[in-house]
């Protein structure tokens, strides 16, 4: 599910689950774990990474649709968890997107403090409004932090997915490379990182990225009515619909 290798002081943590790093109950919490892992190492950064010509589709919709309401009920706190971890990690955190970054996959892009993506591999984007689920507060905070304001609403409301140079252009990453060297050209960045003090890094970059955290943890309310939403008829039969009319052609 996750490959962890170690060059130098960075750790590199690729994904491996499925074709499509698709993101089901058991990969979440591997992820929450592979990040506190990460966190309790030696390791002066971590670049996160995909395989092939995907970074991730997202969430697992086939299985959600399977699961019914009682899995998404297990899995949107699985999911959330994943998301916080990743975001409020306290080290360098790059992210290499060598191929389509999709809805969760974006969101996993959004969680680093530097985001690299391979140019001509995919797209990346978060189309969650056009399945038909609304967003739960972590990934909507995470997205906010990460996407210049004047474009995230776009982003959000129509679903755009965007070419890499397109994702440069709007903010939504932060470089463009080659194909074949994106994982090292993030790993170099994570160990340029890494020479910053730590103490003087977590703490400047909890600061940065407190007001989103404490979004997230003061939004109880509205993000228990989501999960409901989640696990209710309307949603489910939306992502039904969905997974029928795209992935299922």
């Amino acid at each position: 599910m996750f490959e962890l290798t170690q060059r130098g002081p960075v750790a590199v943590l690729r994904m491996a689950h499925g074709k499509a790093n698709a993101m089901d109950l058991e990969f979440c919490r591997a992820l929450s774990l592979q990040v506190r892992a990460c966190e309790q190492s030696d390791a002066g950064a971590l670049v996160l990474t995909g395989q092939g010509r995907i970074f991730s589709a997202g969430v697992d919709l086939p299985r959600l649709v399977e699961g019914g309401s009682a899995y998404a009920r297990e899995f949107l706190p699985a999911m959330n968890h994943a998301f916080e971890t990743l975001f409020a990690f306290p080290k360098p955190l790059v992210v290499a997107v060598n191929g389509h970054a999709i809805a969760g996959g974006c969101v996993l892009t959004c969680c680093a403090d530097y985001r690299i993506m391979a140019r001509d591999a995919g797209r990346i984007g978060i189309p969650e409004l056009l399945v038909g689920v609304p967003f739960p507060v972590a990934p909507l905070e995470i997205v906010r932090f990460a996407t210049p304001p004047q474009h995230l609403q776009a982003l959000i409301y129509r679903g755009l997915t965007l070419s890499a140079d397109e994702a440069l252009r709007d903010g939504l990453i932060d470089a463009v490379g080659d194909p074949d060297g994106v994982v090292d050209a993030a790993v170099a960045v994570a160990a340029g990182l890494a020479e910053v003090p730590y103490e003087a890094f977590h703490l400047t970059k909890r600061l940065l990225r407190e007001p989103a955290i404490r979004r997230m943890r003061d939004a109880a309310g509205i993000d228990a009515i989501v999960h409901e939403a989640w696990a209710g008829d309307t949603v489910q039969q939306a992502v039904r619909d969905y997974v029928a009319r795209t992935l299922k052609k």
